[in-house]
């Protein structure tokens, strides 16, 4: 297999700022006894601004990323693959976030809550920070489950 170019690499990188700018909020708890991890939000603040100052702007960049580069042949199947896999994990943070913000909301800011929270935090900060390494080696993120609906979906 042809490894790809390096824009195709870069591009499909940028695709895990979305899953990454969702993952953020989980890590508010880590970020006060540890400050410096506040400098790991720092990609991802472009998506954030974006989400938050255009009305319904997830759901729009969600629609854009899944109609123009997903379903559309002409991109490179890299890139169609990582957007499509970074798209996924963002479910999974959302409804995650719709989890805690419903279930969760009522026990407040307790340590069970807290610990939960940052088991979300550190998981999906490990799970990009595969998913981009191993982009940028030129190699697909084998990410159980994901990727196999992810390659479902494209062929």
């Amino acid at each position: 297999m042809q490894e790809s170019p390096l824009w195709q690499r870069l591009l499909g990188a940028l695709a895990y700022l979305l899953p990454w700018s969702d993952a953020i909020p989980f890590g508010q708890a880590l970020f006060g006894p540890l400050p410096w991890l506040r400098w790991l939000a720092v990609p991802a603040l472009p998506v954030m601004q974006l989400q938050e100052n255009i009305p319904l702007g997830g759901l729009v960049l969600f629609l854009v990323l899944f109609l123009a580069v997903v379903r559309n042949p002409q991109v490179p199947y890299p890139i169609r693959f990582n957007v499509l896999q970074a798209i996924l994990i963002d479910i999974v943070l959302v409804l995650l976030s719709l989890a805690f913000n419903t279930l969760l909301g009522p026990l407040g800011g307790s340590f069970l809550v807290h610990t939960l929270q940052n088991t979300v935090f550190l998981g999906a900060l490990l799970v990009v920070l595969f998913a981009v390494i191993q982009n940028l080696r030129g190699k697909e993120a084998e990410i159980p489950t994901v990727s196999e609906a992810v390659r479902m979906q494209l062929f």
